[in-house]
């Protein structure tokens, strides 16, 4: 059997190596455009930053370390330019000497990833502009920075490598602005959850500039200027376009396979794609989302290694299956962590799904251990069935293994509520008795047996404002000195009891604490008492990032320009 493979780095080789171990007489040959047939992408950004030094770190294998080991032809430099399904061939390109030759297949894989995505203005083919997805990418932008030490840069799009490169050009002392469309950072957060990422990203000096459209690109005196629709332009001396990715399908469509979303490979669960005995993995196909059953594109590592893996299982003789993805994923932002999993509030809604949430404000470790530090906890549920679809954490230590167990814990189908009974592991230097994911599962059980009734922050503008409600703040009488909301009166929780003649009983009340946890114990006593009581998810530490956030956006929506 000869196997063919079309691109390397995740998808590519994973299937080469698994098919070597299943098939020690298969042959085996790989075709890689760029120099490199195995190399870690999200390492890029580290590199240009100088966290990374060395540059042979980014390399997982060479050709030949590859063919050391597996005995897998790894053929670097080299373009396949098209597919002749009738034939069983692909023609081949050598990039180095430009001959064009023939290659016969038994089987063949196309993992040719995605391309970042390049707008359609003026000026993307200056000097100054560049994109980031290779490590010959990598090698440019660094190479330019060590000529020409640019001291400001302007980033056009703020997702992972966006955000990733801003930090490590910040790092090397530039002045870094991000430019994007939409008025938030990251768009598998939720917009209030992105808040806590703009936040930090301002506090190192981020400038954001939200919301604005890029028309085209400039020179200036050996600058760039970045044309802004409707706001004044940008000056910068380095620009990186970092907008987002598109399959790299040409080939595919050319050779007659069926398309989907964007232009995507269409396969099915074995990650056969619909001509026989050619197969699709990674950033390049369309997979089911596993919690909307809709079809996506999930642009990460973790899928494109488990796709060459089933890809090579069933080239072989066997029967794997993908199951689909989630889009479980975590970034470092500066000094916090931020981490996704499933689908956020947004994305449920505009999927059809009628959701309910909870958000709550954990320490990462037991209170009274030294060195603890709150996260942010958003987990979206499907009202009724309760069915968890999401959840989203921003913090510091601990982000990443919440997130871990709340992403195993969608993926086996759990009930929301259900997580109240994960035996977590506990330590005072790791967690809480009460680990924060198990709090999340009481709040949502509780919501279940209409123990607790929430209001939520989109809520503040219809509530009443004529008296007939009780607006209530239960934080101490020096927090809510410190900041509060407009018609909130004070009434600390540990003097509820004792004060209960000043809250009508006819009226229902709205209850807002710092964190959520003492307005819950409020609205707790005020039901004992035959009141009818909603507790504010996230409390006021939320409210005031939240619309701290929204704030800066509006008013820099202007002028372009956002500290």
């Amino acid at each position: 059997m000869k196997v063919v493979i079309v691109g390397g780095v995740a998808g590519g080789a994973t299937a080469a190596a698994r098919i070597r171990r299943l098939d020690e007489q298969a042959e085996i040959v790989v075709f890689e455009r760029s120099g490199y047939v195995s190399y870690a992408n999200c390492g890029l950004p580290y590199y240009i930053g100088d966290v990374i030094s060395n540059p042979e770190a980014l390399t997982l294998q060479t050709p030949e370390s590859f063919f050391s080991r597996f005995r897998v032809r790894m053929k670097v430099h080299h373009e396949v330019t098209a597919i002749h399904p009738d034939q069983k061939t692909v023609s081949v390109k050598n990039l180095e000497t430009g001959e064009i030759f023939e290659e016969s297949y038994d089987k063949l894989i196309l993992s040719p990833g995605a391309k970042p995505a390049r707008p359609r203005v003026p000026g993307t083919g200056l000097e100054q502009v560049f994109t980031l997805r290779t490590v010959e990418d990598t090698f440019r932008i660094k190479e330019y920075i060590d000529r020409h030490h640019p001291k400001s840069a302007v980033l056009a799009g703020g997702g992972f490598i966006g955000l990733e490169l801003a930090e490590n050009l910040q790092k090397l002392g530039m002045e870094v602005t991000i430019v994007q469309r939409p008025r938030q950072l990251m768009n598998p957060f939720d917009p209030d959850m992105a808040a806590f990422i703009h936040g930090e990203m301002r506090r190192h000096g981020i400038r954001l500039v939200l919301g604005h459209t890029v028309e085209g690109f400039a020179e200036n005196g050996g600058k760039v200027d970045i044309l802004l629709q409707d706001a004044p332009a940008l000056r910068a001396d380095l620009v990186v376009l970092a907008i987002g990715v598109t399959p790299d399908t040409a080939l595919a469509k050319d050779a007659g396979l069926a398309l989907g979303v964007k232009d995507s490979i269409i396969v099915n669960e074995r990650m056969e794609t619909s001509v026989p005995d050619i197969y699709a993995v990674g950033d390049a196909v369309q997979v089911k989302h596993i919690v909307t059953g809709q079809d996506a594109l999930i642009s990460l590592a973790g899928p494109a290694n488990k796709q060459g893996r089933i890809a090579a299982d069933n080239i072989c003789g066997g029967n794997s299956r993908y199951s689909g993805s989630q889009g479980s994923s975590v970034i470092k932002v500066f000094d916090l962590t931020a981490a996704v999993t499933g689908v956020n509030e947004t994305a449920a809604k505009k999927a059809g799904l009628d959701v309910d949430k909870v958000i709550l404000s954990p320490m990462n470790h037991a209170g009274y251990y030294p060195g603890g530090k709150l996260m942010t906890m958003k987990v979206v549920f499907e009202k009724e069935t309760y069915r968890l679809l999401g959840a989203q954490i921003v913090g510091y230590e601990g982000v990443d293994k919440r997130i871990d167990v709340l992403a195993a814990a969608i993926r086996m189908g759990m009930k929301a509520a259900e997580l109240k009974e994960l035996d977590l592991a506990y330590a005072p230097p790791y967690s809480s008795a009460k680990d924060p994911v198990n709090m999340a599962g009481f709040m949502i059980d509780n919501i279940e047996k209409g123990i607790l009734r929430q209001w939520f922050l989109e809520d503040l503008d219809r509530l009443a404002r004529d008296g007939s409600a009780i607006l209530l703040d239960v934080r101490t009488t020096g927090e809510y000195s410190g900041g509060h909301i407009d018609g909130f009166r004070n009434i600390p929780v540990d003097e509820l009891r004792e004060r209960l003649d000043e809250v009508e009983r006819d009226k229902p009340v709205y209850v807002i604490c710092q964190s959520g946890l003492r307005s819950y114990i409020a609205c707790r006593i005020l039901a004992g008492y035959g009141y009818e009581a909603y507790n504010f998810a996230g409390g006021f530490r939320f409210y005031d990032a939240v619309t701290h956030d929204r704030r800066l956006i509006e008013s820099a929506t202007a002028c372009g320009m956002d500290r």
